[in-house]
């Protein structure tokens, strides 16, 4: 985040972020509890995996998410031809100019829907990577700067289902959070039927209730969510733990805590606090860790789920019960390190 980007106070930032989830929550209906992981996954500057069967509307929650935070949003389809070109962009032969010149790809936008990712190969899937960890692009020797703010949100197939390449443990590592909608209830199922009646329309038009500045600003905000010694050790002895799992063949790399870290500040703001709990790091765990496992061949054919392996680890690593500052931010908010936090702090403090 630049310095030159405004931090928008933390209370203002719960304030928008619920607004956003009730814009969203108009479309998308009876799931806010995955749409608050996938907002928590912006606010905290990460890219999102939306991983479920088809037709359960992980297309239209990036497109609501888009309209709601008014950024430019671009689809992707991929598909087995795809070619990283057609990600990133190419050269093209100016024939008035006598010269080559770039044409950008759709990967220089704000919001990025990577449609069926795993439907095109992994050479293709790569052409994501730098953009999504250095937020650049390099085509030919020439780099190119994306603009931020820059998201991908990307849909994933179930992999046993046809036509699908499974996604590589590095493509994998470079998403922040993996989240499943699952089926809606019938209740849920008829209100979307009702909904679709009402609109007289198949589309559905969101107004913006922020713009991309403003949503800079509450992601810078989540710099100034305290997060105690003994939460960011819980943290680490949780990512720690998937690697000694019995279970588990590789464990979360550090990667994982970070995505912890950030993460749990987003859930949060969400929750009206400026500080963490052990229950926000809980509530992330698995979204964050699960698709950074790789179990040993013998659970696939016990169908063991790594969801599973990350419940298990919370259960045995023990939550801290402090609720002091961090030695990191000595005197946060005229308060000393090792006073105990009890409320949110009130707006303006």
């Amino acid at each position: 985040m630049s310095d030159d980007v405004q931090a928008v106070p933390v209370y203002e930032v719960g304030r928008l972020a619920h607004a956003v989830l009730d814009t969203v929550g108009t479309v998308v209906v009876g799931k806010r509890g995955a749409l608050e992981l996938v907002l928590s996954g912006i606010l905290a500057g990460g890219h999102v995996l939306l991983e479920d069967l088809p037709g359960l509307g992980k297309t239209l929650t990036a497109r609501s998410f888009a309209q709601a935070l008014g950024l430019d949003f671009r689809r992707l389809q991929f598909t087995p031809d795809l070619l990283p070109a057609d990600v990133t962009g190419s050269f093209l032969y100016d024939q008035r100019r006598s010269d080559f010149t770039f044409r950008a790809g759709p990967v220089f936008t704000n919001l990025l829907l990577a449609d069926e990712i795993n439907r095109t190969p992994p050479k293709t899937q790569a052409a994501l990577l730098e953009a999504m960890q250095e937020k650049q692009v390099s085509v030919e020797g020439v780099t190119y700067r994306l603009d931020e703010p820059f998201h991908v949100l990307a849909t994933a197939n179930p992999i046993e289902y046809e036509g699908t390449y499974p996604l590589p443990e590095a493509q994998l590592d470079r998403f922040l959070l993996r989240v499943s909608f699952g089926y809606p209830s019938r209740d849920e199922e008829w209100e979307v039927l009702q909904r679709r009646m009402s609109r007289r329309r198949e589309e559905a038009e969101l107004r913006a209730v922020v713009n991309p500045a403003t949503l800079r600003g509450m992601q810078a905000a989540l710099e100034d969510i305290a997060v105690e010694d003994s939460i960011g050790r819980y943290i680490v002895d949780l990512t720690a733990a998937t690697r000694e799992h019995p279970s588990v063949l590789v464990g979360a790399s550090p990667r994982g805590s970070l995505a912890l870290l950030l993460l749990s500040r987003a859930r949060a703001v969400l929750a009206g606090r400026d500080f963490v709990i052990p229950e926000d790091v809980k509530e992330v765990a698995a979204p964050a860790l699960a698709h950074r496992i790789t179990l040993r061949p013998e659970m696939w054919l016990r169908r063991v789920d790594p969801s599973f392996v990350v419940g298990e680890v919370l259960e045995k690593v023990p939550a801290p019960a402090s609720g002091a500052l961090p030695t990191y931010a000595a005197g946060f908010g005229g308060r000393e390190p090792g006073t105990r936090i009890t409320e949110p702090l009130e707006p303006g403090r």
